[in-house]
């Protein structure tokens, strides 16, 4: 291997990826900003030849999002294995109402701060046809359609509804499937993630086009979108974090949870924010559950369980950027369309844990649900990954923090019941 390409390699997979988006935003500020000026002098644009940058990241989106959610959903449903008997204990199905009801509760805060403090998105539309729905009623039927698309056809067509829903069946189906069908389609999953892998490895590039683009076409103005995006997102999940949770904690265990809450934010939550990883944070959080003297059985399980299905975070920016996109688009909400957007965030949001940008991946099928077409909805990845500098961090230290917070509540509550 030439010392160029292993240049390459290390350029793109080692080192932290948060870092190399950060320079890569730095950068696409700077060019955009000297675009106009340098024209004359190079004699061409600056910002508009690195945009094919931008265009090839988000076209790479666009290609693996849909295979992404299939396959994940799949092997995910095939592969579950059958619970074990502490599963069905009194407190761990505590935990997991706690993870389903936080993490909807979190989708509907961000329903209510989109609402409350709306945000606009530079989106091209040009070409694209937009299909927004009229009344509930043709969401409903709309969302009904896609369920029975063909499987091909909604791959093809970028149909997230249809393709959630063979995942689901199929998932289910081929559960009774041989074990050696199953490890197929967990490497074909395992395969598919690698794919996107390399596809998020070329973010800080994509992301350093599509801020040059951004800069030269609408200024310094352009950030400051940005940061109103971020003040409703990060705004939502410390919401979340301090009122949403301390709820749900005092409901559960009638005691004052913000000792609980302050300690899981501090353990917890603070190294999760740097690790940008809800996986890597399982250890963290079980020496922290082990210290609180919780119910060993039940944080053996809930924890790792937690960094696969309790998503508040991830809720929370797929709710935010698709009504971002909304807004932008002009396209009216009503409340039972945003009630059904919460549901659907929750479910996408359980889909997003092991997956660099997870969370963002899955927004076109939150989309969809308005008649947005995937090449407007991937454009809408793109912001995420401009503002996942801190967008991603906060999300994980929620999502991370929440899994303690939530065994220990449930943990408590069931001592207190046994007297």
């Amino acid at each position: 291997m030439s010392n160029s390409n292993h240049f390459l390699i290390k350029l793109l997979f080692q080192g932290s990826l948060i870092t190399k988006i950060s320079i890569g935003l730095v950068l696409g500020i700077i060019a955009g900003l000297i675009a106009h000026p340098l024209t004359p002098t190079l004699g061409f644009n600056l910002a508009e030849s690195v945009s094919i940058l931008g265009t090839l990241f988000v076209r790479g989106l666009r290609a693996i999002a849909p295979i992404l959610v299939f396959i994940l959903v799949l092997s995910a449903i095939a592969n579950r294995k059958a619970s074990d008997a502490e599963h069905n204990s009194k407190a761990m199905k505590s935990v997991i109402v706690l993870y389903i009801v936080g993490t909807f509760l979190a989708a509907l805060t961000a329903v209510v701060a989109s609402f409350l403090f709306p945000s606009q998105l530079t989106l091209v539309t040009s070409g694209a046809e937009l299909s927004p729905p009229q009344n509930v009623s043709e969401v409903l039927l709309t969302v009904l359609m896609n369920v029975v698309d063909n499987p091909i056809q909604a791959l093809f067509n970028a149909n997230y509804i249809g393709i959630l829903a063979w995942a689901i069946g199929l998932g289910i189906a081929l559960r009774h499937a041989s074990e050696s069908t199953k490890r197929i389609i967990h490497e074909l999953a395992e395969a598919v993630t690698m794919i996107v892998k390399v596809v998020i490895a070329f973010a800080p590039f994509g992301v350093f086009g599509l801020v040059a683009a951004a800069m030269a076409d609408k200024g310094l103005e352009e950030l400051g979108a940005y940061a109103r995006l971020l003040y409703v997102l990060v705004g939502s999940m410390l919401f979340v974090a301090f009122v949403v949770n301390p709820i749900l904690v005092f409901w559960k265990t009638r005691q004052n949870p913000y000792p609980l809450i302050w300690t899981a934010v501090r353990e917890s939550g603070l190294t999760a924010f740097f690790t940008r990883s809800s996986a890597a944070n399982i250890p963290v959080n079980m020496n922290l559950a082990k210290r609180l003297d919780l119910n060993e059985e039940l944080y053996s399980v809930s924890i790792p369980l937690g960094a696969t299905i309790n998503m508040a975070g991830a809720a929370i920016t797929i709710t935010v950027l698709t009504l971002a996109a909304v807004t932008t688009l002009g396209i009216e909400v009503h409340f039972t369309t945003a009630l059904l957007l919460s549901v659907i965030a929750s479910i996408c949001a359980c889909g997003a844990s092991g997956v660099a940008g997870g969370s963002l991946l899955l927004i076109p099928l939150a989309c969809s649900l308005f008649g947005i077409p995937n090449d407007i909805a991937v454009q809408v990845i793109g912001v995420g990954f401009i503002i996942g500098v801190i967008q991603d961090s906060v999300e994980t230290a929620l999502n991370s923090s929440t899994d303690v917070v939530f065994t220990a509540a449930a943990d408590i509550a069931e001592k207190r019941s046994n007297g």
